[in-house]
C-alpha cells in the first residue's frame, strides 16, 4: 500500500473567518445547545482547577471568573470559531508555586495582569506563527492522549471516588497517587449510587447519538447532556427519599460558592496588589505564565482547527492578543490565568457548535448561574458530569484514529504514538516535547536521504563517472550524508559534484567538498570535479 508522504512542518494557508453578525447568528439553533453542553462541562472544571490551584475553598470562585472571562471576553475578541477558553489544569502547578513564592493571591493577580500584557504584545510581534510548526502527527497524538486521559481520569468520578479534582490531567498527582492507582482505588471504594447515575447517564448519551433521536423536534435543540444532568440530579434526590444509602452528598456534588447577599457575591471578586510591582518574583511568574499559557493556547488552537468540520484556520496572532486581554481582565477582577482549552473546545465541536456564539453563550451561563442559581447547581452529581466527559474522551480517541495514523507509515505513526504515551505518563507540555523530538528525528532522516541524487554516467573515454546532483537547499544537516557518500567512493573513481540547481549551499557542506577535493581524494587517486560550487578559499579570502 503506498504511503502518504509526510508534510509535517508545512504552514497552513489562513482562511477568512465568518464573523459577520449575519454569519454568527444564523447558527443559533446549533450554537446555543452546544454552549449549554460546554457550560455543563466547564462548570466543574472551573471549580476543580480553582481548588487545585489555590488549596483554598474561599478562592474557588476565581475559577468561575476565569471561565466567564474566557467565554465572554476572549471568545468575542478571538478569531477562533470553536475554541473555548478558561482556567487550565496545565497551569495548576505553576499557580500553586507562584502563590507560595509571592505570598498572597492579590500579588499573584498582578502577575496574571502582566502575563496578559506580554501575550498581547506577543500577538503584535507575530509570535503566533509558532503554532504553524507543530507537526500534524503530534497534534493528533495530543488529541488522542487527551481522550484517553479523560476516560481514565473520569472513571473514578463515574464510580463515586471523588478524592481528586475533576479536570486533573497529570499522571502523577500531588497526593502521591497516579492515574492507575486512582482507578484501582475507585473500584475498591466505589459508590453504588454513583454507578447507577453514571450507567443511566451513559445510556442516555448513547441513546441521543442514535439517528432516530434527531428526528424528534425537541431533541434537535436540547442536548443530551442537559437531560443527563437533569436525570442524574433527580435520581440522586430520589435516592435521598427512598434509598438513603445511595444518596450522594458533599464532595460528590458540584460545590459552587453561594453568596448570602449581594455584598457577599461582590466579595468573591479580588483586585491585584499593585504595591507588589517592585517585587522581581512577580515578573518571573508573569513571564512563566505568559510562555506556558501561550504554548497551551497555540497547541489547542491547532488541535481545534483540525477537529473543525469546516476546516477553518485561526489567526494565531489575533488569538494571542485575545488571550492577553482575557488574562488582563481576569487578573484585574480576581480570576485565575486562562488559556484556550482542548477539552472544552472539543466538547463544543462534538455538540455541534458552529460559531463563537456557543463559547460566548457558555460564558454568560457561567456568570448568570453563579449569580442566580448556585444552590440549585450544587445538587448536580459529579458522576453525571463525568459521563459527559467520558463521551468526549471516547470521541477524541476512537480506534479509527489509530488505524488511520498507522496506515500513514512510521514517519507519522511513531511520533503520534510516542506523543500519546508521553502525555499519558507525564503531562501535556512534556509529552508534546517528546513527540516533537521524534517527529524532528524523522524529518532529519528524510533530509539526509534527499540531500542529493546519485547516478552513473560515462565520459568520452568510456569511464564511469559518479554524478552527485545536490538538491535546491543544502544545509548543515546534509553535511554528514554528503561526506559519507564521498568517503565511500572507491579508489581511482571519477566524481562530479553538481550544484548548478542549488539555491543555497551551506558553508559547512562547501567545506566538506573542498576538503575532500584537496586532501582526501588525491591520495586515493580520485578525480573530483565540481559544477556551480564556489570554493571555500574564495569565500574566506584564503
Amino acid at each position: 500500500m503506498p504511503r502518504e508522504e509526510p508534510t509535517i512542518f508545512a504552514p497552513r494557508q489562513r482562511q477568512p473567518m465568518t464573523n459577520s453578525f449575519k454569519d454568527l447568528f444564523k447558527h443559533l439553533k446549533y450554537d446555543l445547545p452546544a454552549g449549554l453542553v460546554v457550560y455543563l462541562v466547564a462548570l466543574p472544571l472551573c471549580l476543580g482547577v480553582a481548588i487545585a490551584s489555590t488549596n483554598d475553598p474561599g478562592l474557588m470562585f476565581s475559577g468561575i471568573i476565569a471561565g466567564f472571562v474566557g467565554g465572554i471576553v476572549v471568545a468575542a475578541l478571538s478569531g477562533s470559531a470553536l475554541g473555548v477558553s478558561g482556567p487550565a489544569a496545565g497551569l495548576v502547578v505553576i499557580v500553586l508555586t507562584a502563590l507560595e513564592t509571592l505570598g498572597s493571591f492579590e500579588a499573584f493577580l498582578l502577575a496574571v495582569v502582566l502575563a496578559g500584557m506580554l501575550q498581547f504584545t506577543a500577538g503584535f510581534l507575530k509570535a503566533g506563527v509558532v503554532a504553524y510548526y507543530f507537526p500534524s502527527s503530534v497534534i493528533k497524538g495530543m488529541l488522542a492522549a487527551i481522550g484517553l486521559i479523560l476516560i481514565m481520569k473520569e472513571i473514578p468520578h463515574a464510580l463515586g471516588y471523588d478524592e481528586d479534582f475533576i479536570g486533573d490531567l497529570d499522571f502523577v498527582q500531588s497526593d502521591g497517587q497516579n492515574t492507575f492507582t486512582e482507578i484501582y482505588n475507585a473500584f475498591r471504594y466505589s459508590s453504588l449510587g454513583a454507578i447507577i447515575i453514571s450507567a443511566v447517564s451513559l445510556a442516555l448519551l448513547l441513546l441521543f447519538e442514535r439517528p432516530f433521536m434527531q428526528r424528534i423536534t425537541l431533541f434537535r435543540f436540547l442536548p443530551g447532556a442537559l437531560f443527563v444532568v437533569v436525570v442524574g440530579t433527580l435520581l440522586n434526590l430520589a435516592f435521598s427519599a427512598f434509598a438513603p444509602d445511595l444518596y450522594m452528598t458533599g464532595k460528590h456534588l458540584v460545590q459552587l460558592p453561594v453568596a448570602g447577599s449581594p455584598g457577599d457575591f461582590i466579595s468573591f471578586f479580588k483586585m491585584p496588589d499593585f504595591s507588589a510591582i517592585t517585587n522581581p518574583d512577580v515578573y518571573v511568574v508573569a513571564v512563566t505564565l505568559a510562555v506556558v499559557a501561550s504554548l497551551e493556547t497555540l497547541l489547542s488552537v491547532e488541535a481545534t482547527d483540525k477537529l473543525d468540520p469546516q476546516r477553518r484556520s485561526t489567526d494565531t496572532d489575533r488569538e494571542l492578543k485575545a488571550q492577553g486581554v482575557g488574562n488582563m481582565v481576569a487578573g484585574l477582577i480576581g480570576g485565575l490565568p486562562l488559556t484556550q482549552v482542548i477539552v472544552r473546545s472539543s466538547a463544543n465541536i462534538n455538540s455541534g457548535g458552529r460559531t463563537k456564539i456557543s463559547a460566548i453563550f457558555h460564558g454568560f451561563l457561567l456568570l448568570s448561574s453563579a449569580i442566580l442559581i448556585p444552590a440549585l447547581l450544587n445538587h448536580i452529581p459529579l458522576a453525571a458530569l463525568a459521563s459527559i466527559l467520558l463521551m468526549v474522551g471516547y470521541k477524541l480517541s476512537k480506534f479509527s484514529l489509530y488505524k488511520g495514523m498507522y496506515g500513514m507509515g512510521r514517519e507519522q505513526f511513531i511520533p503520534f504514538i510516542v506523543t500519546v504515551v508521553a502525555i499519558l505518563l507525564t503531562d501535556l507540555l512534556r509529552g508534546i516535547g517528546l513527540g516533537m523530538a521524534v517527529a524532528i528525528y524523522f524529518i532529519l532522516l528524510q533530509n539526509l536521504k534527499h540531500s542529493y541524487h546519485r547516478h552513473i554516467e560515462q565520459n568520452d573515454n568510456g569511464e564511469d563517472v559518479t554524478v552527485l546532483t545536490l538538491s535546491e537547499e543544502v544545509t548543515f544537516l546534509n553535511k554528514g550524508s554528503i561526506q559519507r557518500i564521498l568517503e565511500r567512493l572507491p579508489e581511482y573513481s571519477i566524481v562530479v559534484v553538481d550544484g548548478s540547481n542549488c539555491v543555497s549551499i551551506n558553508y559547512d557542506v562547501l567545506e566538506v567538498i573542498q576538503n575532500f577535493k584537496k586532501h582526501t581524494a588525491p591520495p586515493r587517486n580520485i578525480t573530483v570535479g565540481t559544477i556551480g560550487i564556489e570554493s571555500t578559499e574564495y569565500m574566506t579570502g584564503q
